[in-house]
């Protein structure tokens, strides 16, 4: 069983903030180099716009943290691969950040914990 955390709220308050003159663009738009390479490379295509330069599509990088992952553990997985993984392993999280290969905007977007069935 999965556990959900949507952080849509969290980002429409930071995309305020931005709008508002609270934060500068650059602040959001500060994607490690690290992500940005499994952005392009691993990260699945979504449909939605990015909130910030709303130039390019935004990419989906799934990671999974769970203590008996072992080598496999905060490695960058497929959503379907990641979610899976997590499901199966009670303890785990499976965490799905937006980035966008352009601006470098990036924000966690859900995160997916295993629960034990009960």
């Amino acid at each position: 069983m999965l556990a959900t955390v949507d952080y849509t709220l969290a980002k429409r308050a930071l995309l305020g903030e931005v709008r508002h003159g609270l934060r500068s663009w650059a602040e959001v738009c500060d994607a490690h180099p690290e992500l940005m390479r499994a952005a392009k490379h691993v990260g699945e295509p979504s449909r939605r716009d990015c909130p910030v330069c709303g130039k390019a599509k935004l990419r989906l990088v799934t990671y999974v943290y769970g203590d008996d992952l072992r080598q496999d553990n905060g490695r960058v997985w497929p959503l379907d691969v990641g979610l899976t993984m997590a499901a199966d392993r009670p303890g785990s999280t499976c965490y799905v950040v937006e980035v966008c290969t352009r601006c470098q905007w990036n924000h966690l977007a859900e995160a997916f914990m295993a629960r034990a069935a009960g």
